[in-house]
């Protein structure tokens, strides 16, 4: 099992979407937060199965909700997740955290 590690910014996609899902309903915002811990279950129980993105990046998608986890490996233990992107909106706005903590 992978310790999976948020960038600080990442973690900020991730409130600013709950956030926007909490003022329109509290019950959806709980439904986004499981999808999301299901998410990281899912790359914490095997991060190579999921899709490549250019060449070191991987990526999964929410199930039910427009948004994906874009992730690399930063070595045989730890994986860490980059952004909380939404499909549609700023595609590619995450690449250059790749190199920051």
């Amino acid at each position: 099992m992978m310790d999976i590690h948020f960038h600080r910014l990442a973690s900020q996609d991730y409130l600013k979407a709950l956030r926007r899902y909490a003022r329109h309903s509290m019950i959806v915002a709980e439904r986004f937060v499981t999808a999301l811990d299901v998410a990281v279950a899912a790359i914490a129980a095997n991060p190579h199965l999921w899709p490549r993105y250019e060449d070191r990046f991987r990526w999964i998608r929410l199930r039910k909700f427009p948004y994906v986890l874009y992730f690399e490996n930063t070595d045989d233990q730890n994986v860490r997740i980059l952004a909380v992107a939404h499909e549609k909106r700023r595609p590619g706005f995450w690449k250059r955290r790749r190199s920051r903590p």
